[in-house]
């Protein structure tokens, strides 16, 4: 199914009267290019705009710099924003960049492999764009990431420049303008040179 979005202001939410499956999603997805879709826990289904210049640059440096530490490190495997996971929530969620250890990846199917993988990446970086509402992804961070499994996800604002930095049971640490951001517990060893995020260098 086709969808005609060009007089509509996105994202917008759609509620199918029967929920979509995580195959019925995959191919309304690939048949409606470039729209990005996610699946809401309650089945209605998420329609956001392709990214912007700017913040396609910048997601693709940070997931260049998460995918070029983890091949050094070798515990685990980089995702972009183009992978969805299907969360144990019901949820399909497309986090900017991840990271998902071996130890879980291997665990899955090849068929859970080929489609949304039924797992929850232990890390994962969310990055604002001009159109987010911000208390919208630090919502999703908190009840979508953290609430599902996630170890520690990282909220980078390039507007502000503000980083913050959610792990669960804790408060969440707030950064103003940092050089750098330094990877913990699963991802300890990974730095984020944030010159190269904000100034694109």
């Amino acid at each position: 199914m086709n969808l005609d979005l060009s007089s509509l202001d996105l994202p917008i939410r759609l509620r199918p009267e029967t929920p979509m499956s995580d195959e019925e999603l995959m191919r309304f997805s690939r048949e409606n290019r470039p729209y990005r879709m996610e699946r809401e826990p309650n089945g209605e289904i998420l329609i956001m705009t392709p990214t912007g210049y700017r913040t396609g640059s910048t997601n693709q440096r940070i997931s260049q710099a998460l995918g070029v530490w983890a091949d050094e490190d070798g515990r685990g495997v980089v995702f972009d924003s183009s992978t969805g996971f299907t969360l144990s929530n019901g949820a399909i969620r497309s986090p900017d960049a991840s990271w998902l250890s071996h130890r879980k990846g291997d665990a899955l199917t090849p068929e859970q492999q080929t489609g949304y993988a039924p797992v929850c990446p232990e890390f994962v970086i969310e990055l604002t764009s001009p159109s987010d509402r911000l208390e919208n992804v630090k919502k999703k961070v908190l009840d979508e990431w953290i609430a599902n499994g996630t170890e520690l996800a990282w909220l980078v604002d390039s507007q502000t420049r503000r980083v913050t930095i959610y792990r669960p049971g804790q408060e969440a640490e707030v950064l103003e303008d940092p050089t750098s951001v330094q990877g913990t517990g699963c991802v300890a060893g990974f730095e984020l040179v944030m010159e190269r995020i904000w100034g694109g260098k």
